[in-house]
């Protein structure tokens, strides 16, 4: 600040009478400071109001409440079946990825209203799931959380634990309803709501769009050729290849997350993998998540980016298309056969070397569209907040078509087609897509096991030859729904539609279209309509009429029947027209689904006790890794190990391994990496007499800095007592240190 002292006042000489005067330099040298100071203070308000009007210009006006979280939902990692591909073959035995629930919870201002959307890391969401979710949001929130305002979305991942299942087709496929990875999904999925829910802050929303290139095709582009060429001619493609981003940020301009919505199928990982991961879009949260996280491990910090299902029926992300795997030669046709093997030689090939690879290359498309989306989000989302949901017997729903005619759906019931599987996952034995006759053998055999389908359920799907007449079979269990949820969320100018299956490109558009109609008509014009797909409960694929008459994989697995899709689109109507005239609460609740008691009677083998070799104990390291590695090369190292499932039933978020680098200026060891990361890999060998062998594996990441390393290896080993009672017990590994040279 400037300071100029004040002359004695003997020094100051006064004009006095005169009539002019004339300014000492001591004069002028107190007025040049005061206009100086002067000057200076203005300059400083000027300043500070400028800054107070900066602020107050980037400061967000909150319109909603914003919460988000996540949690671990990985389960057992070991001798579980996958859920997915429905292989007996394919079960767990390692991690690639862990898996997360990730929620979101949109509330007014006024906290009047709130909802909430939820992506898991999983195959689909189970009826079983749901209503276990819902009763343990019950016990801790009242009535806050509720079938209505809460939405479950499964990512469709093929590589995560199965056995989370109520209905007795899933039941058998997935070898039982088992309950560690049933509670390890609940569990998560109550956790990020709850991490959510006690992190609501002021904020504000925005939506983006665009188009998301080479990461698609149509696996079944014959069936798509049956829709009308009048309303095929209306898209440029034969899949939907916008991606949907909503964006939030608190009043603070502090990003919290995003979901974006996009239909691929992840299958970049086919049936041949046995690691548990969340595939393509699984890694394309992994990527925003450590872009927004910065210097955090994977699974931790406060930003959720969840990439969630849409109308993914019939989009494969394999680009390269189906080839016969034992001759190279393209089996693009309508019952995708090859002329050696049949069905089972014909698969499709992603864009990459192998899996990972095109895992890899999938997620990333998918990633560095959503951050060019989320980057210049703008449109921003207001408005209330509305919920409508109805249960529903879609066995039984009779669907107006015009002013005269009337039809229904079906009991549910699966076509052979079913047991050919797709161009992602083959099927078994000789079945065929497009199948539109049954075979007499396998029909013979069925009626033998099963019972024969009924005149009025075979009438009733046809042309589809039934080959599981599930709506009729009911023992020890019935063996599909017919109880079905269907939801919409509004967010304003939002409309989340919550599609309890996979409904195919143009099923998703016919539905989005019949939504947004029934909105625009009852005065909310300018919505934007998303599908989350495999919410809440799983009822497989929803075809088009056209679609369905060829009977391909999609079609066999539509289980109400040809005029499936028109029963949805009825009842979302129903939905959508509630929330724009504001008569939710008039909606019939419908019947609430039951709660099966299946106990615990699983195929998977019973855990035992865990052995060693002689002379080792567990953690004890077989094969150590090299003195020295390169960026790129691949770090390995075996142990002595024990069944990854004592962990899982034994920790919540239990770390297998660890990535270490040691710090010379503090003489000790961080970790860099852990089980979540992309670049480790975790796979256990089950031995005989209860041994087995641990290889943990670190893809070397290009921008790791040079050093020295360690791997670390963390499990639960089980002994038995004497009284027939056993007991787990933790244990580590740890490998030799080792160096990482640029060289």
């Amino acid at each position: 600040m400037l300071s100029c002292a004040l002359p004695h006042p003997s020094a100051v000489t006064m004009c006095g009478k005169r009539s002019k005067c004339s300014f000492s330099r001591l004069e002028v040298i107190l007025i040049v400071c005061l206009v100086l100071m002067i000057m200076v203070t203005v300059v400083l308000l000027i300043l500070h109001f400028l800054t107070l009007e900066s602020k107050d210009s980037n400061k967000v006006i909150a319109n909603y409440l914003l919460g988000v979280g996540r949690a671990d939902c990985t389960g057992p990692v070991a001798e579980i079946p996958l859920m997915g591909y429905a292989n007996p073959d394919q079960v767990g035995s390692g991690l690639l990825t862990r898996l997360y629930s990730r929620a979101f919870i949109v509330a007014d201002l006024d906290d009047s209203k709130r909802v909430v959307f939820v992506s898991a890391d999983i195959g689909m969401v189970s009826q079983r799931l749901r209503l276990e979710v819902l009763n343990r949001l019950k016990s801790k929130y009242g009535e806050l959380y509720r079938q209505d305002n809460v939405i479950l979305s499964g990512t469709h991942t093929h590589s995560g634990p199965g056995g989370y299942f109520q209905y007795t087709l899933f039941w058998l496929t997935s070898k039982g309803l088992i309950r560690p990875s049933l509670d390890a999904i609940v569990n998560g999925i109550v956790k990020s709501i709850d991490i959510a829910h006690q992190n609501m802050k002021r904020g504000r929303l925005f939506i983006n769009r665009g188009t998301v290139e080479n990461s698609q095709i149509n696996r079944s582009p014959f069936s798509y050729n049956e829709n009308p060429a009048s309303e095929r001619s209306r898209y440029s493609s034969n899949t939907d290849k916008e991606m949907v981003m909503l964006k939030m940020v608190d009043e603070d301009g502090q990003e919290l997350g995003l979901i974006s919505w996009f239909a691929v199928h992840p299958v970049s990982m086919n049936n041949t993998n046995h690691l548990v991961n969340s595939d393509n879009v699984g890694y394309a949260s992994y990527l925003f998540e450590q872009e927004k996280n910065k210097g955090m491990l994977p699974g931790e910090g406060s930003f959720v980016a969840a990439f969630a299902s849409s109308n993914l029926g019939d989009v494969s992300p394999n680009t390269k298309g189906p080839f016969c795997v034992n001759t190279g030669e393209s089996c693009n046709n309508t019952q995708s056969t090859c002329p050696v093997g049949g069905a089972s030689m014909c698969m499709a090939m992603g864009p990459g070397n192998d899996i990972f690879d095109s895992t890899r290359i999938i997620g990333q498309n998918i990633y560095l569209k959503a951050k060019d989306l989320y980057e210049k989000a703008s449109q921003e989302v207001t408005g209330p907040l509305s919920s409508a949901h109805q249960w529903v017997n879609m066995s039984d729903v009779s669907v107006e078509l015009n002013a005269t005619h009337t039809v229904k759906t079906c009991k549910p019931a699966l076509g052979h087609s079913f047991a050919a599987g797709t161009t992602d996952g083959v099927g078994a034995f000789n079945f065929t897509q497009g199948s539109v006759e049954g075979d007499p053998f396998w029909d013979e055999i069925r009626d033998q096991l099963l019972g024969k389908p009924s005149n009025e359920t075979t009438a009733c799907h046809k042309p589809k030859p039934i080959l599981f007449s599930t709506g009729e079979m009911t023992r020890p269990h019935p063996w599909h729904p017919d109880i079905v949820d269907v939801q919409i969320t509004a967010i304003g100018s939002l409309a989340i539609v919550a599609v309890p299956g996979e409904f195919t490109t143009m099923s998703g558009r016919r539905l989005r279209e019949a939504v947004k109609r029934e909105f625009d008509s009852h005065g909310r014009p300018r919505m934007d309509v998303v599908i989350a797909g495999l919410c809440n409960v799983y009822t497989h694929y929803i075809t088009t009429y056209e679609e369905y008459q060829v009977q391909r994989y999609e079609a066999a697995s539509t289980i109400y029947g040809p005029h499936t899709l028109s029963a949805y689109i009825q009842l979302y109507r129903g939905l959508a027209r509630a929330i724009a005239t504001n008569t939710v609460q008039d909606l019939p609740r419908g019947p609430e689904p039951l709660i099966f008691n299946i106990g615990n009677v699983t195929l998977v083998p019973p855990l035992t006790a865990d052995r060693v070799p002689a002379n080792k104990t567990f953690g004890d390291v077989l094969q150590e890794v090299r003195q020295q590695y390169r960026v790129r090369e691949v770090a390995e190292v075996t142990f002595v190990g024990a069944n990854p499932r004592n962990s899982a039933e034994n920790a919540t978020e239990h770390n297998f391994l660890t990535v270490e680098r040691y710090a010379n200026t503090s003489g000790s060891w961080h970790v860099v990496q852990n089980d979540a990361s992309w670049d480790t890999r975790f796979y256990w060998t089950k031995g005989l007499f209860g041994r087995s062998n641990v290889t943990i594996e670190w893809h070397i990441p290009h921008g790791t800095e040079p050093g020295i390393y360690r791997i670390r290896y963390f499990g639960h080993y089980k002994k038995k007592l004497s009284n027939n009672h056993s007991v787990s017990s933790s244990f580590e590994g740890t490998s030799s240190a080792f160096e990482i040279t640029t060289l």
